[in-house]
């Protein structure tokens, strides 16, 4: 089962402008080859069709902890694109349509995306191929899915550093910065996993990482209070998690010091931000006053 919580796990800065050509971009983190949905899609099925789950439980859990952790990245992310998207159009219930107001989201990279969707974010990478199950591999072996995961992950970040150096829009560099810091947990937990399992320092052969985070500026507040460090489990069931992450296991080196921890539960995280409605693109309606009176009639009936 899984438990929802109604907040971001990092928080994200307000866009300075809409900047739907940015949104494409972090499609590509959605949707892309090594994209969220992509991680998401491989460590949720390798989970659920795990093998000797009791007998293999620290790897079973590490797996397990960090699923959990990609369905937040695949909000964090779709978030991250909606925000971009926020416009354009004018504010005011009396917005003329028959003037174009939309006429320069012609021109747009993406222009699917608000056509279709009103500028939300979508399974699909930067040129609306849709993500597919041809990027999940669960093989049964723990040894070659551990080793697929290390692989993912660190194509991953070479994929967010790509996307990040695109980007000049504080919403889009803020959901790199965090996931090139997160993602270096999950390739550093997979090479410990191999480690464990194989007597062979994978770090050793793929160096673990290969960016270096300190050329980042939004990595750095997240380096400093040790999410480099930190594995979560969203959850009180995934101790065993410790065995590969924990048991003095340290930082890797270049990254702020310190011992590894396995945390029971979730990142505190950040509020999640309210998107305003758009009149002229019918969302969430033409006249969405009328949703907002039963919205809060319902609101007021449930408390």
């Amino acid at each position: 089962m899984f438990m929802r919580i109604d907040r971001l796990q990092a928080e994200l800065p307000q866009p300075k402008r809409p900047d739907p050509n940015a949104a494409a971009a972090l499609q590509e983190l959605l949707g892309g080859k090594y994209g969220e949905m992509s991680t998401l899609g491989n460590y949720m099925f390798q989970s659920f069709n795990f093998r000797d789950k009791s007998k293999l439980r620290p790897f079973y859990s590490l797996v397990s902890s960090i699923f959990a952790e990609e369905l937040g990245h695949v909000e964090l992310v779709s978030t991250g694109v909606a925000m971009l998207n926020n416009g354009p159009g004018d504010p005011t219930p009396d917005v003329d349509v028959s003037k174009a107001p939309f006429h320069d989201m012609q021109d747009i990279r993406l222009a699917g995306s608000f056509l279709s969707n009103g500028g939300g974010a979508m399974p699909m990478n930067s040129n609306a191929a849709s993500w597919n199950m041809d990027m999940v591999t669960t093989t049964g072996n723990i040894i070659i899915d551990l080793l697929h995961n290390f692989h993912l992950e660190c194509g991953a970040r070479l994929h967010k550093l790509r996307v990040y150096e695109t980007l000049t829009d504080p919403t889009g560099r803020e959901v790199c910065g965090y996931l090139l810091v997160r993602g270096s947990v999950h390739a550093h937990a997979y090479a410990l996993a191999l480690k464990k399992l194989t007597g062979v320092a994978i770090e050793q052969m793929l160096p673990t990482p290969n960016i270096n985070l300190d050329r980042i500026p939004e990595c750095q507040k997240y380096l400093q209070e040790g999410s480099h460090r930190r594995l979560y489990t969203f959850s009180q069931d995934y101790p065993e998690s410790a065995g590969v992450w924990s048991n003095d296991e340290v930082a890797l080196p270049g990254d702020p010091p310190g011992n590894l921890e396995v945390v029971d539960g979730a990142p505190e995280g950040g509020k999640i931000p309210e998107l305003d409605g758009n009149y002229g693109a019918f969302a969430p309606n033409y006249k969405p006053e009328e949703i907002f009176e039963i919205a809060s009639k319902l609101y007021k009936k449930s408390r």
